[in-house]
């Protein structure tokens, strides 16, 4: 998967190429470009912004600076994502829909957004990450790229990206590893005891328990099996017992 972003600061990607990431782009999984905005305008000063029409505070980012960025990648079929409080907000289904685009262009927007008519020309969704507002588009970029890019075919085992939280429809179970003994807590037998069957089911209840006293939210009981709406029963049954002491 191709990534190329706008950017009016590419230099807040520069230690983003580590890790998985990072080693993706070596094996050419995933590529990423910078595109900086700025080397686009037509101004001595380099100028990308202006005061809003109609007045307010801050300034606007100016629709032919960033177009002309935009045409510079020159790929009609590439999906165009803003960065954008007011956008969907991301979840799971629009990390693993994006995931099957081959390219998409990221246009991260800076100071008080970016003028509406490039908007309503380029842009073919705008995602945001949060019901807050940051100083730019960067940041949310790389979350979207990173979320994006361990879906995409090769980056991670199909084993892990099946098992982590959301992707079934519950958070992801506890994790453990050595020391089997750690400031005097154990990790529980049923995940050493080699019975395979037990620990799907201990696995399976722990990501039920997860869900509903972190997520409760995310628990569609419509579409719960009759095995997971009894575990679901006496795990709100454990829990209450044990809050009513």
């Amino acid at each position: 998967m191709k990534f190329d972003i706008l950017t009016l600061f590419p230099e807040c990607f520069q230690n983003f190429n580590s890790s998985i990431i990072g080693r993706a782009m070596e094996k050419d999984l995933i590529s990423i470009n910078l595109i900086n905005i700025r080397d686009f305008s037509k101004d001595k000063h380099k100028k990308v912004d202006d005061t809003p029409y109609g007045g307010g505070a801050g300034m606007v980012m100016k629709p032919d600076v960033v177009y002309d960025a935009y045409k510079s990648i020159n790929d009609k079929n590439a999906k165009v994502i803003y960065m954008s409080p007011q956008g969907k907000k991301l979840n799971q289904k629009i990390v693993e829909d994006l995931s099957k685009q081959s390219h998409l262009i990221i246009l991260c927007g800076h100071y008080e957004g970016i003028d509406q008519r490039i908007i309503d020309e380029i842009v073919d969704e705008e995602i945001s990450i949060g019901d807050y507002v940051l100083t730019g588009g960067e940041l949310p970029a790389m979350v979207l790229i990173d979320s994006v890019s361990r879906y995409v075919e090769g980056v991670l085992k199909t084993e892990s990206v099946k098992e982590e939280s959301f992707s079934q429809g519950f958070l992801e179970y506890p994790q453990y590893t050595r020391p089997e003994k750690f400031l005097d807590k154990k990790v529980p037998e049923v995940l050493i005891s080699g019975h395979h069957k037990n620990i799907d089911e201990w696995r399976k209840r722990e990501s039920l328990k997860n869900t509903y006293l972190k997520r409760e939210d995310l628990l569609d009981m419509e579409n719960l099996s009759d095995k997971d709406k009894k575990i679901l029963e006496e795990i709100k049954s454990h829990v209450n017992r044990e809050n009513n002491g």
